[in-house]
């Protein structure tokens, strides 16, 4: 942990309540109020990095954005943002990126919207800077669980249901479930890999609406 000075030099805010950050860089399993911090800034993230996206690329559609904003939180990119503030949060990926949305969560509660929004930005820069919309879309399952990884900690599972037609003409019917949001999708495609991608997209249209 860099210098309380530091530190708040390379976040771009100054804490008027240092205990703030003290629970926020306090894991969950060391008791404090780590989870609701992280909860809160979860929240927070998710609403400036809409704005910015929003703003920064008027031509782009609903679709387009939820992907791009998804490549700019998922759980390596926090993870990478974090690293760079100088901050040992854990060796896995998902604790540093849960340790940075804590710390958005405490800046919002330190300094308010607009303070962690410069926060958010400022930390994000980089990513957001590296954002290519005209990059070739990731395919439908990839997508799907980069989406899942970031809003909702989640990974999909796939069954195929049925197979039908002759060996060179088969049809495969393909489920996708996430188990903890009760959810359940199908596809067909003419090979296993193709149903699975039908399935995948059928559920980003269902999750666009939660």
């Amino acid at each position: 942990m860099p210098r309380p000075e530091d530190f708040e030099r390379r976040l771009g805010h100054r804490f008027t309540d240092a205990r703030l950050l003290e629970q926020a860089l306090t894991h969950g399993s060391r008791g404090g109020d780590y989870q609701r911090l992280e909860f809160l800034g979860d929240g927070v993230l998710d609403c400036v990095v809409a704005e910015a996206l929003y703003v920064r690329f008027p031509g782009l559609d609903e679709g387009k954005l939820s992907q791009l904003r998804t490549a700019l939180v998922r759980e390596s990119a926090l993870a990478e943002a974090i690293t760079a503030l100088g901050i040992e949060a854990g060796a896995r990926a998902s604790m540093q990126a849960d340790t940075l949305e804590a710390i958005f969560g405490a800046v919002f509660l330190d300094g308010g919207y607009d303070a962690a929004r410069r926060v958010v930005l400022n930390v994000l820069k980089t990513g957001l800077d590296r954002l290519d919309p005209q990059a070739e879309a990731r395919d439908a399952k990839t997508l799907l669980q980069e989406v899942l990884q970031a809003r909702f900690k989640s990974v999909p599972s796939y069954r195929v249901m049925r197979s039908s037609g002759a060996a060179h003409q088969k049809t495969f019917d393909v489920e996708c479930r996430i188990k903890e949001l009760k959810l359940a999708t199908a596809g067909s495609g003419s090979s296993r890999q193709r149903a699975e991608q039908a399935a995948a997209a059928a559920m980003l249209e269902r999750l666009q609406d939660r």
